[in-house]
């Protein structure tokens, strides 16, 4: 069990092979994506790791670092908990006067849009091996969406992939093997 090694495999194969996120491939390419392994046990910890890790992409130009993924297996496992804890992120970074700097996305293995069932192929689009926080920079969120002819179409075309793949085809690109 490697989580960092099984999200660098689940960005791989599933966020730029099925390319679900077309900004991706070239952060990745350019080395810019920082990926943390916490070690954290609550979500305190959790909090604290956050904050430094914000306040780290802040003080880091985007061309050493753009993004960061911190990933957490040992906290959050369930999704509702995890859900949750997506408010005290946010609030985090207001309280780090961060609001239109930085901003927390998520990826959990349990991912559900709400409103959906648990096993629609949909949520798989914001599905991740382990629970993740992805830190991003608003200006490069901006910058990607300005460039992209239509960015709402990114939704409907990964809801299309994925339902061609199917979960069949979904496991499959995570075989150690393949």
């Amino acid at each position: 069990m490697d989580p960092i090694e099984d999200t660098r495999r689940w960005l791989e194969r599933a966020v730029i092979g099925l390319n679900l996120c077309p900004f991706a491939k070239a952060v990745v390419a350019k080395g810019q994506v920082r990926m943390v392994l916490s070690e954290a046990r609550d979500e305190a910890a959790l909090l604290e790791q956050l904050g430094e890790e914000l306040l780290h992409l802040r003080d880091t130009p985007a061309e050493v670092t753009d993004t960061t993924l911190i990933v957490h297996p040992q906290v959050l496992g369930d999704f509702l908990d995890y859900n949750d804890f997506l408010d005290a992120a946010d609030g985090l970074v207001e309280e780090l006067g961060l609001e239109g700097v930085l901003q927390v996305a998520s990826f959990h293995p349990q991912y559900q849009f709400a409103g959906s069932d648990p096993d629609d192929i949909a949520n798989f689009t914001n599905r991740s091996p382990w629970p993740t926080l992805h830190l991003l920079r608003e200006d490069s969120v901006s910058r990607a969406v300005e460039a992209f002819p239509d960015p709402d179409a990114i939704v409907e075309r990964n809801v299309e992939t994925l339902e061609k793949l199917g979960h069949t085809g979904w496991q499959a690109l995570f075989r150690r093997d393949s």
